[in-house]
């Protein structure tokens, strides 16, 4: 299986993805707002590719991302928010709270 992570976006919705023959297998959603914070909604893996790490890579993805998009984000699906927790890294594109 190819692991490269794709992404898309339209009107402030966006994506990143990893797709085996053409079917997604892990995915993890967002919304771009005004304000530059980019809010992460959504993980989730195909329960076929669990403990390949697909998740994890689509969390650190996206932290890459708002690096250089200079932009932060804030990790509302649950499983990101525990991506952040575990790596200290991450925090500093997390939007602060208030």
């Amino acid at each position: 299986m190819n692991k490269d992570i794709q992404h898309k976006e339209t009107d402030g919705k966006g994506m990143f993805y990893i797709e085996d023959d053409g079917e997604i297998v892990a995915e993890l959603t967002y919304t771009l707002k005004d304000n530059n914070v980019m809010t992460i909604d959504h993980t989730e893996t195909d329960p076929k590719y669990t403990g390949e790490g697909l998740a994890s890579s689509l969390v650190k993805h996206s932290v890459s991302f708002a690096k250089k998009k200079e932009i932060k984000i804030d990790p509302l699906c649950a499983y990101a928010a525990k991506q952040f927790e575990r790596h200290e890294e991450y925090r500093e594109v997390q939007a602060t709270e208030g």
